[in-house]
């Protein structure tokens, strides 16, 4: 019996350890891998920060540094179409969904590619975020018509298609190959 204890718990370790290892790959730094930025701006042309994108072992790494923004927690995504027109950025489309899923991380059938984590700015206006999103490539992200990151006036709840009721579009940037 204290054998097929011992047994088991060795191979419970292991298929953590094997799991755990799997996980470390993805996210990864690629060495030479490319790169896009995309300048973050209101309305009114205001700068409020940056967001970047990097290719990592499978996937794409999105981070965002806002300044100025309002306080608060505020939906962020990537959307489909690379322009940014004001006064409501809705020239940028919907959110980038390659994959055919439906908005939110906490959505059954979801999330899509371009569902990002809240932002939350703090009341100094600045706020970050990082993520990695598994199988996102940078050849999806600059098509032919580009793509564009939203910053939303409200929190997205990660689950109400098709924007997580994450309320108005207060900024926006077209990313570009860097």
């Amino acid at each position: 019996m204290r054998i097929a204890i011992i047994g088991t718990a060795a191979l419970l370790t292991l298929g953590l350890s094997a799991c755990n290892k799997q996980e470390m790959t993805v996210g990864a730094p690629v060495a030479g891998g490319a790169r896009a930025t995309a300048m973050l701006r209101t309305a009114d042309n205001a700068d409020v920060g940056m967001a970047s994108v990097s290719e990592v072992a499978g996937g794409l790494r999105f981070t965002i540094d806002a300044k100025g923004m309002p306080s608060g927690t505020h939906g962020a995504h990537v959307h489909m179409v690379g322009r940014c027109d004001a006064p409501d950025f809705t020239t940028a489309g919907g959110h980038w969904n390659p994959t055919g899923m439906k908005h939110g991380s906490m959505n059954p059938q979801g999330p899509h590619e371009g569902d990002l984590p809240n932002l939350i700015v703090g009341t100094d206006g600045r706020g970050t975020l990082g993520i990695t999103i598994p199988g996102a490539t940078l050849a999806g992200l600059l098509d032919a018509d580009g793509s564009a990151l939203v910053v939303h006036a409200a929190a997205d709840d990660l689950m109400t298609d098709p924007s997580g009721n994450s309320g108005g579009r207060i900024a926006c940037g077209v990313f570009s190959a860097a």
